[in-house]
């Protein structure tokens, strides 16, 4: 009996503890400390509390840098680091390049400058810490539930980056994963900035980390729960693959075989083709139902041409050794 009063105890303790965490959480997010952020030619709005250090956090507007994410509370030392500074894209790896595709109409009304290419790094938290943690708090002015923000060591950080006509690599969005995940998770968090959103660019991002994860021969997910906005970007992009790939192969395939393929989990592919009504179960299991003349149908409601995609034959990024993980 006293066992079970303990683990009662135990329990309440516990749940009081997360409720306290929540509390605090939204206390602190309540309180949006910087209101503005001049990147690059941009002065934006920022959405939410960050953790930036008392004497940033206590400024209305931020100076970052574009190409170093360094911070800066005055404009005459922002300018100085910009005359100063020789590096002109991210820390890390180049592992792919490609042309931009043309900007819509709205965003060249919007005064967007059509970049010339479209680029992605990858950087280890243990290397490039600094710019790393620069990289959170930035985001975390952009998102509500982001709570990484200076314990980047166990993460790896692919940035998505414009590359303009003098070639400046100049950061758009980014995503985060876990160098090990137990939960098998191919994305930690994903952020398209501001100036940079409607221009297909989270898709292009997702796209990136599952194409990472087939190269790697294994099956991810995003780290849950999702935003509201975040299984509407995922559950989107899980359409157009699943819908492709059921065209592309007219036999049979079962959800299994899907999942080796695209490296998306049965789970997220169940959900998916249930939101289609494209998949019943039966007899213990779940069986796609489906006919060439249906998937053409959705095919046309979910046209992946409109989506900008990682194209595989420009990523040159290659599965490290085991040991490499570990640093």
């Amino acid at each position: 009996m006293k066992r079970r009063i303990d683990d009662m105890n135990a329990l309440q303790a516990g749940a009081s503890h997360d409720e306290a965490l929540e509390k605090e959480h939204e206390e602190s997010t309540k309180v949006k400390n910087i209101q503005t952020v001049e990147i690059g030619r941009f002065e934006v709005d920022t959405w939410y509390f960050s953790p930036f250090p008392d004497e940033y956090a206590q400024q209305r507007k931020l100076y970052i840098c574009e190409f170093t994410l360094k911070y800066m509370k005055r404009r005459s030392t922002y300018l100085a680091h910009c005359e100063r500074e020789r590096s002109r894209q991210p820390p890390g790896q180049l592992i792919y390049r490609c042309d931009a595709p043309p900007l819509r109409r709205e965003c060249l009304a919007a005064g967007m400058e059509q970049p010339k290419q479209l680029s992605v790094f990858e950087i280890n938290g243990s290397d490039s810490k600094v710019y790393c943690q620069c990289l959170c708090l930035l985001a975390k002015l952009f998102l509500d539930h982001k709570t990484l923000y200076y314990d980047v060591d166990p993460f790896l950080f692919y940035v998505l980056c414009e590359v303009g006509a003098d070639g400046g690599h100049r950061i758009a969005g980014y995503f985060s994963k876990e160098k090990t995940s137990s939960e098998h998770n191919n994305i930690a968090c994903i952020l398209v900035l501001p100036q940079h959103q409607r221009k297909g660019y989270s898709k292009l991002l997702i796209d990136c980390a599952y194409q990472i994860s087939i190269r790697e021969a294994k099956v991810g997910s995003p780290e849950k729960p999702l935003s509201d906005l975040g299984l509407l970007s995922f559950r989107s992009y899980w359409t157009q693959i699943l819908l492709q790939t059921l065209s592309d192969h007219r036999g049979n395939l079962s959800v299994k075989e899907i999942s080796m393929m695209t490296s998306i989990t049965t789970d997220d592919i169940i959900s998916t083709l249930q939101s289609l009504n494209l998949i019943k179960y039966w007899k213990g299991q779940h069986v796609i139902s489906v006919s060439p003349k249906i998937v053409d149908e959705h095919l046309k409601l979910h046209p992946p041409g409109t989506s900008l995609r990682c194209d595989p034959s420009k990523l040159t990024w290659q599965p490290p050794a085991e040991d490499a993980l570990d640093k």
